[in-house]
């Protein structure tokens, strides 16, 4: 056998057994203890985001190890800050991060979902059900509650003359986050970017053509869209034009300085002439390099290279406003929102590969000197970006997610108009439907199945809670006036507006995202409770 894992052994009896090597090293978990430690796990995972769920949610502030300090309530991005060692723990931060990357929209929720399924099944656990009964009833349960969905689900106009129902929901997103003083305004800016990029017969949206750039001062209502690309470069010297119209943009990756071998080489300047021959060498070849530019008609260069103070000196005297340093995905923007050609030779330039801009302008912003370059009325309109202010770098960060967060529901409404309506009304009808399900089940998977509708509750309750409601009475009214009104549209009233009616208070969520966080929330809790032998090299048992 192989010597890493142990040595063959024998006893007085002939009767061989292995000796496996560092086991007093390795710690194991096996059977009930096993799914119990991950149960613990997650359920410890779960409450922390448990209080960020909602319009009334708490933030959660979070210090790294540099001492970065990060306030938010994104529940991706608070799995991901935590500094998590547990193997299960990280299973759920793994889910947040595949709701996030699939849906943008749900983060909070499918971890408070995993949790509240894992937490019922410990309980049946408890009664003796074995864990692959408990996993397949809630496969069943999740399909039920999905076809619920799909009944209750209403269609949404998405349409480019009325944009009021797109803002609607896109301010339910941004509703519980930090930015919502102004969210009316920040949602018409997402909406306004996705229907500006939108390609409608694909039913996509390209989120390469939505540039997001910041800058740290002003305040959240100084945020604007700009049809075009904003650049955190200024012109190359202080005295060329702040302002240019009808541009002809030349699209450079190419350096403005002599050619230089690409072989090891030495050059010997013995004396002055030398040095004078040299310099004007170097004027020549900056007057030819400017001269194929300006024969082309450009009349701005982007250049992704720097060039050096005569450089700049020259094209200041020759009338071409230069903007240097420009990195790699700036260029490519500029260069698909201008119709431009990305140039690596100065003797490929040709009139057809310019890019054409209205307007570009610098801005300044208050007394810090700090200047951006807007490229505006560009030849493809297609190309926004989203210019984010704020009051410090953390609200700004915070800012940035949200508006991640509402582009994404609102193109996942671009590729697929159903809706159903939030405030834990999807959840309560989902909940009496698999209820209802459960008690026509014979076997024993009628258990799991009613874990998993009240296990559905955890999200209403959490609203409630987290809103100052008493949870259980709340819950109790609102799911008692589903069943008796037949109305799926009854969810929780956190803003107090009056009403449960979540169709009257527009709180909208895509039957996409919902859909996706409990197929994803099961599939999770199934995978841990089929888990029952866990060996882990370190000391400490179980990890931390």
């Amino acid at each position: 056998m192989d010597g890493s894992m142990g040595s063959l052994a024998f006893d007085e009896y002939g009767r061989p057994f292995i000796i496996i090597k560092d086991q007093e090293k390795q710690a194991r978990l096996t059977g009930i203890e096993a799914i119990k430690s991950h149960i613990m796990a997650a359920k410890t995972v779960s409450g922390v985001l448990r209080t960020s769920l909602g319009p009334k949610g708490l933030d959660k502030l979070m210090v790294s190890s540099d001492g970065d300090v990060t306030i938010t309530n994104d529940g991706a991005t608070i799995l991901d800050k935590m500094d998590v060692n547990h193997q299960v723990a990280r299973l759920l931060v793994e889910l947040s991060k595949s709701q996030d990357d699939e849906i943008g929209d749900g983060t909070t929720g499918v971890v408070v979902l995993a949790g509240a399924l894992l937490e019922h099944a410990e309980h049946l656990i408890d009664k003796g059900i074995h864990p692959i009964r408990i996993a397949d009833g809630y496969e069943t349960a999740a399909k039920i509650a999905v076809a619920e969905l799909d009944r209750i689900a209403d269609v949404f106009p998405v349409d480019q003359t009325n944009l009021e129902p797109l803002v609607q929901t896109a301010m339910t997103t941004l509703g519980s986050k930090i930015i919502n003083r102004c969210h009316r305004q920040m949602a018409e800016i997402a909406v306004n970017a996705i229907m500006t990029v939108a390609d409608f017969e694909r039913k996509d949206v390209s989120f390469d053509l939505i540039k997001v750039e910041s800058k740290v001062g002003g305040k959240l209502e100084d945020s604007i869209l700009v049809k075009g690309v904003v650049v955190d470069k200024d012109f190359s010297h202080p005295q060329m034009p702040k302002e240019l119209r009808d541009v002809k943009l030349a699209i450079l990756t190419c350096p403005f300085e002599p050619p230089k071998p690409k072989t090891t080489h030495k050059l010997d300047v013995k004396s002055v002439e030398d040095y004078h021959n040299l310099q004007e060498y170097e004027r020549n070849t900056f007057q030819t390099m400017i001269k194929q530019v300006k024969d082309t008609g450009a009349t701005l260069a982007i250049c992704q290279w720097g060039f050096d103070d005569e450089a700049n000196h020259l094209l200041l005297s020759n009338d071409l406003p230069a903007v240097r340093w420009v990195g790699g995905p700036e260029i490519e923007l500029i260069a698909i929102a201008t119709g431009g050609r990305i140039v690596p030779r100065f003797s490929e330039l040709t009139p057809e590969k310019l890019g054409s801009a209205g307007v570009v302008r610098e801005l300044s912003f208050g007394t810090t000197k700090d200047k951006m370059l807007v490229i505006e009325k560009c030849a493809n309109s297609r190309a926004v970006t989203i210019f984010l202010r704020g009051g410090n770098k953390m609200i700004i960060e915070e800012a940035k997610r949200s508006m991640h967060d509402a582009l994404c529901v609102v193109r996942n409404l671009v590729r697929d108009n159903r809706i159903v309506y939030g405030g834990g009304a999807a959840e309560l009808a989902c909940s009496i439907a698999v209820g209802n399900a459960a008690s026509q089940i014979a076997s024993i998977e009628q258990y799991a199945m009613r874990s998993f509708a009240d296990a559905l509750e955890t999200t209403p309750s959490a609203l409630a809670e987290n809103s100052g409601f008493n949870p259980i009475r709340t819950v109790a009214e609102v799911k008692s006036r589903q069943v008796l009104e037949k109305n799926p549209h009854l969810g929780i009233d956190c803003m107090l507006k009056g009403t449960n009616d979540m169709k009257q208070q527009h709180v909208i969520e895509t039957l996409l995202a919902k859909k996706q966080q409990i197929e994803l929330a099961t599939q999770v809790v199934r995978m841990i409770l089929k888990i029952d032998d866990v060996r882990t090299v370190g000391e400490h048992e179980g990890g931390r």
